[in-house]
């Protein structure tokens, strides 16, 4: 395993233990850059009207196309270690 792998393996079990919840936005962000990370590039339809946070998802996915898989997870963890010392909003 790469060290940027294993760093988003521990930023994953960090972001159960952050001490506050994340505001809706930085959620639908760390959101995104897992799916990025994992899946890549946005896939399938886009959610209807009446599915409103499926169809948010699915745009803050699709805003990171094109982004590599590596420098998902690194944005990933660099958010969690933000949020893990309260330096993000």
């Amino acid at each position: 395993m790469t060290d940027i792998n294993a760093q988003f393996v521990q930023a994953q079990e960090d972001a159960k233990q952050l001490p506050e919840r994340p505001g809706n936005l930085t959620l639908l962000r760390l959101y995104a850059l897992y799916k990025q990370a994992i899946d890549g590039d946005v896939h399938g339809d886009k959610p209807g009207f009446t599915d409103i946070v499926g169809k948010y998802k699915y745009d803050a996915w699709a805003a990171l196309k094109g982004t590599a898989p590596d420098a998902a997870k690194q944005q990933y963890v660099e958010l969690i270690e933000a949020l893990k010392s309260g330096t993000a909003a």
